[in-house]
Protein backbone atom coordinates (compact mmCIF):
# COMPACT_ATOMS: atom_id res chain seq x y z
CA UNK A 1 0.00 0.00 0.00
CA UNK A 2 2.68 2.07 0.88
CA UNK A 3 3.86 2.50 -3.01
CA UNK A 4 0.75 3.18 -4.40
CA UNK A 5 -0.34 6.50 -5.15
CA UNK A 6 -4.40 7.49 -5.39
CA UNK A 7 -3.29 9.96 -8.71
CA UNK A 8 -2.00 7.11 -9.99
CA UNK A 9 -4.74 4.50 -9.26
CA UNK A 10 -7.08 7.24 -10.36
CA UNK A 11 -5.75 7.65 -13.86
CA UNK A 12 -5.50 3.80 -14.64
CA UNK A 13 -9.24 3.68 -13.28
CA UNK A 14 -10.64 6.65 -15.69
CA UNK A 15 -11.84 8.54 -12.48
CA UNK A 16 -10.74 11.78 -10.87
CA UNK A 17 -9.12 11.24 -7.32
CA UNK A 18 -11.87 13.03 -5.62
CA UNK A 19 -14.46 10.51 -6.62
CA UNK A 20 -11.89 7.47 -5.11
CA UNK A 21 -11.62 9.79 -2.15
CA UNK A 22 -15.62 10.35 -1.65
CA UNK A 23 -16.42 6.68 -2.25
CA UNK A 24 -13.27 5.38 -0.50
CA UNK A 25 -12.33 8.24 2.17
CA UNK A 26 -9.22 7.13 2.17
CA UNK A 27 -6.06 5.76 0.32
CA UNK A 28 -6.46 2.97 3.03
CA UNK A 29 -10.04 2.69 2.76
CA UNK A 30 -9.25 2.00 -0.98
CA UNK A 31 -6.85 -0.51 0.01
CA UNK A 32 -9.95 -2.67 2.39
CA UNK A 33 -12.27 -2.31 -0.43
CA UNK A 34 -9.32 -3.96 -2.61
CA UNK A 35 -8.72 -6.72 -0.20
CA UNK A 36 -12.39 -7.22 0.29
CA UNK A 37 -13.26 -7.22 -3.61
CA UNK A 38 -10.15 -10.09 -3.64
CA UNK A 39 -11.37 -12.07 -0.80
CA UNK A 40 -14.90 -12.05 -2.59
CA UNK A 41 -13.33 -13.22 -5.61
CA UNK A 42 -11.14 -16.07 -4.13
CA UNK A 43 -14.14 -17.44 -2.33
CA UNK A 44 -16.26 -17.38 -5.23
CA UNK A 45 -13.67 -19.39 -7.07
CA UNK A 46 -12.95 -21.74 -4.22
CA UNK A 47 -17.40 -22.57 -3.29
CA UNK A 48 -17.12 -23.85 -6.74
CA UNK A 49 -14.44 -25.74 -6.75
CA UNK A 50 -15.40 -30.20 -6.43
CA UNK A 51 -14.53 -30.98 -2.84
CA UNK A 52 -17.41 -30.58 -0.47
CA UNK A 53 -19.29 -33.01 1.05
CA UNK A 54 -19.21 -35.73 -1.61
CA UNK A 55 -20.73 -38.61 0.73
CA UNK A 56 -18.27 -41.88 -0.68
CA UNK A 57 -16.23 -40.09 -2.49
CA UNK A 58 -12.21 -40.49 -1.59
CA UNK A 59 -10.97 -38.05 -0.01
CA UNK A 60 -7.60 -37.84 -1.62
CA UNK A 61 -8.69 -37.29 -4.74
CA UNK A 62 -10.97 -34.31 -3.70
CA UNK A 63 -7.53 -32.59 -1.99
CA UNK A 64 -5.85 -32.82 -5.28
CA UNK A 65 -8.76 -31.84 -6.82
CA UNK A 66 -8.98 -28.95 -4.46
CA UNK A 67 -5.48 -28.45 -4.47
CA UNK A 68 -5.50 -28.11 -8.29
CA UNK A 69 -8.31 -25.81 -8.75
CA UNK A 70 -6.52 -22.83 -6.31
CA UNK A 71 -2.79 -23.35 -7.56
CA UNK A 72 -4.79 -22.33 -11.44
CA UNK A 73 -6.23 -19.75 -9.89
CA UNK A 74 -3.50 -18.21 -7.69
CA UNK A 75 -1.54 -18.38 -10.90
CA UNK A 76 -4.31 -16.45 -13.14
CA UNK A 77 -4.66 -14.13 -10.32
CA UNK A 78 -0.69 -13.20 -9.22
CA UNK A 79 -1.93 -9.34 -8.94
CA UNK A 80 -4.12 -10.61 -5.82
CA UNK A 81 -1.92 -13.33 -4.88
CA UNK A 82 1.30 -10.38 -4.47
CA UNK A 83 -1.29 -8.16 -2.29
CA UNK A 84 -2.61 -10.46 -0.32
CA UNK A 85 0.83 -12.41 0.30
CA UNK A 86 2.07 -8.38 0.89
CA UNK A 87 -0.73 -7.96 3.18
CA UNK A 88 -0.85 -7.18 7.39
CA UNK A 89 -1.95 -9.39 9.13
CA UNK A 90 -5.10 -8.97 9.22
CA UNK A 91 -5.69 -9.04 5.41
CA UNK A 92 -3.30 -12.28 5.06
CA UNK A 93 -6.54 -14.07 6.97
CA UNK A 94 -7.70 -13.67 3.39
CA UNK A 95 -6.54 -17.08 2.94
CA UNK A 96 -8.50 -18.78 5.75
CA UNK A 97 -11.38 -19.74 4.16
CA UNK A 98 -9.14 -21.86 1.45
CA UNK A 99 -7.06 -23.20 4.79
CA UNK A 100 -10.26 -24.07 6.09
CA UNK A 101 -11.61 -26.20 2.78
CA UNK A 102 -8.17 -27.92 3.16
CA UNK A 103 -8.21 -28.58 6.51
CA UNK A 104 -11.99 -29.90 6.23
CA UNK A 105 -10.92 -32.44 3.84
CA UNK A 106 -7.68 -33.67 5.73
CA UNK A 107 -9.95 -34.28 8.90
CA UNK A 108 -12.54 -35.87 6.78
CA UNK A 109 -9.64 -38.09 4.86
CA UNK A 110 -8.34 -39.03 8.77
CA UNK A 111 -11.96 -40.20 9.77
CA UNK A 112 -12.54 -42.40 6.92
CA UNK A 113 -8.66 -44.13 7.48
CA UNK A 114 -7.16 -41.74 3.93
CA UNK A 115 -5.25 -39.44 5.96
CA UNK A 116 -2.78 -40.74 8.62
CA UNK A 117 -3.86 -39.79 12.30
CA UNK A 118 0.05 -37.76 12.97
CA UNK A 119 -1.00 -35.12 11.08
CA UNK A 120 -2.64 -32.02 12.28
CA UNK A 121 -4.82 -30.85 9.61
CA UNK A 122 -4.36 -27.14 10.18
CA UNK A 123 -0.88 -27.64 9.78
CA UNK A 124 -0.71 -29.55 6.89
CA UNK A 125 -3.09 -27.26 5.20
CA UNK A 126 -1.00 -24.13 5.64
CA UNK A 127 1.74 -25.73 4.41
CA UNK A 128 0.18 -27.00 1.01
CA UNK A 129 -1.12 -22.85 0.64
CA UNK A 130 2.36 -22.15 1.20
CA UNK A 131 3.80 -24.53 -1.47
CA UNK A 132 0.77 -22.95 -3.87
CA UNK A 133 1.72 -19.36 -2.99
CA UNK A 134 5.52 -19.50 -2.44
CA UNK A 135 5.99 -20.79 -6.33
CA UNK A 136 3.22 -18.03 -8.01
CA UNK A 137 4.73 -15.49 -5.12
CA UNK A 138 8.45 -16.51 -6.46
CA UNK A 139 8.59 -17.14 -9.50
CA UNK A 140 10.31 -14.58 -11.47
CA UNK A 141 13.19 -15.79 -9.42
CA UNK A 142 12.80 -19.48 -9.59
CA UNK A 143 12.51 -19.06 -13.53
CA UNK A 144 15.54 -17.29 -13.78
CA UNK A 145 17.13 -19.54 -11.68
CA UNK A 146 16.45 -22.42 -13.32
CA UNK A 147 16.68 -21.19 -17.31
CA UNK A 148 20.71 -22.32 -16.98
CA UNK A 149 18.79 -25.82 -16.89
CA UNK A 150 17.15 -25.22 -20.03
CA UNK A 151 13.66 -25.31 -18.51
CA UNK A 152 11.12 -23.04 -19.42
CA UNK A 153 8.69 -21.03 -17.15
CA UNK A 154 5.68 -22.56 -18.18
CA UNK A 155 6.55 -26.14 -17.79
CA UNK A 156 8.25 -25.33 -14.50
CA UNK A 157 4.81 -23.85 -13.49
CA UNK A 158 3.50 -27.10 -14.48
CA UNK A 159 5.83 -29.03 -12.76
CA UNK A 160 5.96 -27.40 -9.58
CA UNK A 161 2.21 -27.76 -8.76
CA UNK A 162 2.23 -31.51 -9.92
CA UNK A 163 5.24 -32.00 -7.45
CA UNK A 164 3.44 -29.55 -4.33
CA UNK A 165 0.17 -31.18 -4.92
CA UNK A 166 1.77 -34.85 -4.98
CA UNK A 167 4.09 -34.34 -1.92
CA UNK A 168 0.95 -32.92 -0.06
CA UNK A 169 -1.16 -35.43 -0.89
CA UNK A 170 1.49 -38.83 -0.54
CA UNK A 171 2.82 -37.06 2.35
CA UNK A 172 -0.52 -37.09 4.35
CA UNK A 173 -1.69 -40.33 2.90
CA UNK A 174 -2.45 -43.51 5.30
CA UNK A 175 -1.06 -45.65 2.37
Amino acid sequence: MSGARVDRIARRAGVNKQLLFYYFHSKRGLYQATITACIGELERTLSLLPHATQSGVAVLPRLKQLMEGMYAFFEAHRPLVELLTQASTPEFRAFGPAIDRLVILLAEGQGMGEVRDDIDPNLAAAQALVLMLAYVSMEPLIVLSAAPLGVDGYSLSERWMSAAIRLVVEGVATR
